[in-house]
This record gives C-alpha cells, sequence and structure tokens, in this order.
C-alpha cells in the first residue's frame, strides 16, 4: 500500500559484538525487573503505607493502580514516540525519571504526593519500557537474537512473583526506620547502575523509522478513553456508583470506537497496523488481557485478605506466598528450556488449566478452613496457581512479539505492556471493587466471604481465557504465515 510509495528508509540498525549486545540486554533486563517489581510490591505495603499515611481503601487501590494505569497511558504513544526522538536517548530518559520518581515515592509526605509521585514513575516506565526490547531486537545478529530473548519471559515471571516477597522481606526489616518507603528507595541504587551502564553501551542508532510521525489525535483519543475507564472503576463504589460513573465509561466505549476509526484514516497510526493481520499477535493480547486481570486481581485479594482481614504481618504474608513463586520459578524455567517450544501453544492450554485449577483449590481451601487457615493448608493451592501461571508467560512473549518486524516491535513491544498493565489495573480496580463491597462490615468472616468470591470469579476469567488459546497456530512459528 502506502508503504510502497514512501521513500526508501535510511538504515538505523547496526548489530554489535556479543559481548556489548549482552550488555544492552543486561541493562533492559534490569529495567524490565524495576518495571514489574514497582508494579506488585505495593500490592503488599498497601496496608502499611494506609496505615502509615492515612486514608481509606479506595486510597489503597490508588496507590497500587494510579502506577499501572499511567503506565499503561504512555507505552503505546512511547513506542511511537522511540521513532522519532530515539530509542537510547528515551529509554534513557524513561530510566532518568523513574530513579528520581523512585526518590519521590519513597520520600512522600503524604498519600496525595505519593499517588502523584507514584503517577509519574508509571509515566516514565512507559517511556523507558517499550525502547528496551527494541533496542535488543536490533543488537543481536538474528541467528542469536532468539537465544538472546529466551530468559526474558522467565524473568518477568519470576520477577512478578518475587515483588511479594520482597515487599514483605523489606517491610520486616525496617531498615533505618524507612517502614514501607524502602521498597521504592530500593530502585534508586539500581537505577544509577543501569544508567550508568546504558550510556555507555546502548546503541546510537536503534531501528528507528524515520518517515514516523505521531497521531496526535490518535494519541489523544486512545488516552482519554483509557482514563475515562480507569478512574471510575477505582473512585465508584466508594462514591456510590453516581450517575457521573456510568457516563464516563459510555464516554470511554465511544472514544475507543472513535479511536478504531481514526487509525483506519491516520497516515501515521499510533498502533502499527501489519501487527493486527497477525493472529498470533491479536489473539495473544486477548490472552494477556484475561490472563493479568485475574492474576493482579488475585494477589490484590490474597495480600488483603491476609493482612487486613486474618490480621498477619507483611513478612508472615510474603512468606505464605513462597509456594506461589516456587511453583512460578519452576514452571518459567521448565517453558523457558524445554515445554514453550516443543509443545507451542499446548503449553498454554497446560498453564492455564493448572492455574484455574491451583484458584478453584484456593477458593475451596478459604470457604473448608475459613479462619483456621494456615500457611500450609493454602500451600498446595498456592503452589499449584503458581506452577500454572509460570508455563504462561514464556509461550505468550513468544506468540505475541516473536516475529515482529523492526518496524513493529518498538509498538508491539509497547503494546504488549500497555495490555499487559492495564488489563492489571481494571483487574484490581474492577475485582478489588467487588471485594471491598463484598467486605462490608470488615469482619474476618466477611473478608473469607469477599475473598471466596473473588478467587472463584478468577477461575472463572481463567477459563474463559483458556478457551482463547485454540484461536493460536499450533506454534509461535508458524504464525509468520
Amino acid at each position: 500500500m502506502s508503504i510502497i510509495q514512501r521513500p526508501p528508509r535510511a538504515p538505523t540498525t547496526s548489530t554489535l559484538p556479543l559481548r556489548t549486545a549482552g550488555l544492552v540486554l543486561v541493562v533492559v533486563i534490569l529495567a524490565d525487573i524495576m518495571d514489574l517489581i514497582d508494579s506488585s510490591v505495593a500490592n503488599l505495603a498497601g496496608p502499611s503505607i494506609r496505615a502509615d499515611l492515612g486514608g481509606d481503601q479506595v486510597t489503597v487501590q490508588w496507590v497500587l493502580s494510579a502506577y499501572t494505569a499511567a503506565f499503561a497511558l504512555g507505552l503505546v504513544t512511547s513506542g511511537r514516540l522511540g521513532d522519532l526522538l530515539g530509542r537510547r536517548r528515551l529509554f534513557l530518559l524513561g530510566m532518568s525519571g523513574f530513579t528520581l520518581a523512585s526518590l519521590a515515592c519513597g520520600l512522600a509526605p503524604h498519600v496525595v504526593f505519593l499517588i502523584v509521585a507514584r503517577t509519574l514513575q508509571g509515566l516514565c516506565g512507559s517511556v523507558m519500557i517499550p525502547q528496551g526490547l527494541a533496542l535488543v531486537k536490533v543488537v543481536f545478529p538474528p541467528q542469536h537474537l532468539r537465544k538472546a530473548l529466551t530468559p526474558v519471559g522467565p524473568l518477568m515471571g519470576l520477577t512478578m512473583v518475587a515483588g511479594p516477597i520482597l515487599a514483605g522481606w523489606l517491610l520486616h526489616l525496617d531498615l533505618f526506620g524507612s517502614q514501607w518507603r524502602s521498597i521504592f528507595l530500593i530502585n534508586v541504587p539500581f537505577g544509577v547502575a543501569a544508567l550508568a551502564l546504558g550510556r555507555r553501551v546502548l546503541p546510537r542508532r536503534g531501528g528507528e523509522d524515520p518517515t514516523a510521525r505521531l497521531d496526535l489525535t490518535g494519541v489523544g483519543l486512545l488516552t482519554a478513553a483509557s482514563a475515562l475507564l480507569i478512574v471510575p472503576l477505582i473512585q465508584g463504589r466508594d462514591l456510590g456508583w453516581p450517575p457521573w460513573t456510568y457516563a464516563m465509561m459510555a464516554a470511554a466505549i465511544v472514544l475507543l470506537a472513535l479511536f478504531v476509526v481514526s487509525q483506519r484514516r491516520s497516515e501515521h497510526p499510533v498502533i502499527t497496523p501489519s501487527l493486527f493481520r497477525k493472529r498470533s499477535f491479536v489473539v495473544g493480547l486477548l490472552i494477556v488481557a484475561g490472563f493479568y486481570a485475574s492474576l493482579s486481581a488475585f494477589v490484590l485479594v490474597i495480600n488483603l485478605l491476609l493482612q487486613q482481614g486474618m490480621h498477619w504481618t507483611p513478612l508472615h504474608t510474603g512468606l505464605t506466598l513462597i509456594p506461589w513463586a516456587l511453583g512460578t520459578a519452576v514452571a518459567v524455567l521448565l517453558a523457558g528450556a524445554v515445554l514453550a517450544e516443543k509443545l507451542g501453544r499446548a503449553t498454554l492450554h497446560l498453564g492455564l488449566s493448572i492455574a484455574v485449577a491451583g484458584l478453584l483449590a484456593l477458593w475451596w481451601s478459604v470457604a473448608h478452613w475459613g479462619a483456621d487457615i494456615t500457611f500450609w493448608k493454602l500451600a498446595p493451592a498456592l503452589l499449584l496457581t503458581g506452577f500454572g501461571s509460570g508455563l504462561v508467560f514464556v509461550p505468550l512473549v513468544d506468540f505475541i512479539i516473536g516475529d515482529a518486524t523492526a518496524e513493529e516491535v518498538g509498538t508491539g513491544a509497547g503494546l504488549l505492556n500497555a495490555v499487559q498493565q492495564f488489563a492489571g489495573a481494571i483487574g484490581v480496580a474492577a475485582l478489588g471493587t467487588v471485594f471491598f463491597t463484598r467486605v462490608g462490615h470488615a469482619s474476618v468472616h466477611s473478608y473469607l466471604a469477599a475473598a471466596e468470591l473473588v478467587f472463584g470469579i478468577t477461575a472463572g476469567l481463567g477459563f474463559l481465557t483458556l478457551l482463547l488459546v485454540g484461536l493460536l497456530p499450533k506454534h509461535a512459528q508458524q504464525a509468520h504465515g
């Protein structure tokens, strides 16, 4: 189509020696780890933050969702901005802002300041993350790229489950009397180290498309639609669902429809259109949405149940999640080393089936043991849930962006992360609302009943996601056709 009429692109990619390319991968993985930890640690620290800074239940949801919503809002646009301003420049800018925002979170004097700092942290993360994977894809020779990307999926999975455990440990240590603040301050030395290494090894050219332009109409519509959806989902329950909350959600749907129409007419669409002609990309994003909405809600609710409902300490709660983390760790390594390549989409079938079984087992455990639940009574269900989830991370990344071209990878990586983060924010907001509505008068038994309800819903959402897997090609490498 119009691509044929464009002038030839200037070459903007160049592979690097393997040792240097490996250091680029280290910088990018470090950025991903910082992002994933920050999107999960606040789940465990929420009650401690509320006890220190004040606020109500919706405050906890805003502390959790401010980061993920801001991250999701900026991701897709940032993928395109990398073409315009340079991926190296944006990566380093995002990393600098992320590190400073982490410092601001750790020094927050009150809850409004913390929510603003979390929002800035999410926006800076959205600038940084899409550039990273795009840079990795252009610095490695094609024959080494797949091997280089192998650890990315497992590390993402392991980091997501390690976040709550790390938070519990840091809260227990209470370093220098920092309480919950250490979970944000720990980013600062890692951010400084990543910046120093990144300035040395990141390539000047990162596969940018010099013909790219920013579609301001599309960006505006997508950002406004996302904001109109997330705000009422978080605030609605606390305010009793006034009419304006429904009006905002209806307006979000209208703006999303207008965004789709505008993209079809745009000469420089926000999202590369060729990505949506790939079945594995589209179906993979739908699976990501269901999976991460369910997973994020599960993490929130298990933490609220154990800390606020059962009055366990953050360390006790974090240690209770070890079977979940252990199951995930074993599964991601197994999937990355053997299963994803040999079994293809069957790995997703297996993983989601086990995760659903684990959530149902968790529902049964809470319903059966009630206030008598212990570490050992929850461990089998958490181990099963973690193992099933761990099998999903690696093949999902492979299906969605495994065959993206240099022109598509920035937008594709941004959209993958945006769907992951936004689905997580929606899961926390929607199912968090269900949970708090069911809690009511905040007795132990009402917390248990609310957790049962949410675990049942997440199991159902996992099952619906499982049904989508059959729409994928049998193996990721077949997605080319």
